[in-house]
C-alpha cells in the first residue's frame, strides 16, 4: 500500500474527519535532503475534525503522529499538517 493511502486510511480511523487531504509532495523536493526515488517522502496533509476541538496546536500535531505510528512517522521525511475543526 502506497504511504499516501496508509496516512488516509489511519487519519479516518482515529479521527473520523469531515474532510481529509493528503498530498505527496515529494516531486517538489527532488535534490533536496530526504527525497526518495519514487516520491512518498513529503507530505501535506490537511484535517478537519471535531476530535481537535478544544486541543491545542501541539497537541494535534501530536495525536495525528500517534495515530500514524512510529514506523510510519519513520519513513516519513517531512509532514506539513493543517489541522482544524470542522
Amino acid at each position: 500500500m502506497e504511504r499516501t493511502e496508509e496516512i488516509r486510511r489511519r487519519l479516518e480511523a482515529a479521527f473520523a474527519p469531515a474532510a481529509l487531504d493528503v498530498i505527496d509532495e515529494s516531486e517538489k523536493h527532488r535534490g533536496h535532503a530526504g527525497y526518495q526515488e519514487g516520491g512518498q517522502s513529503h507530505f501535506r496533509v490537511t484535517l478537519r475534525s471535531a476530535a481537535f476541538a478544544g486541543q491545542s496546536r501541539i497537541a494535534r500535531h501530536r495525536a495525528v503522529h500517534a495515530a500514524l505510528g512510529p514506523a510510519l512517522m519513520a519513513a516519513i521525511h517531512a509532514l506539513a499538517l493543517d489541522l482544524d475543526t470542522p
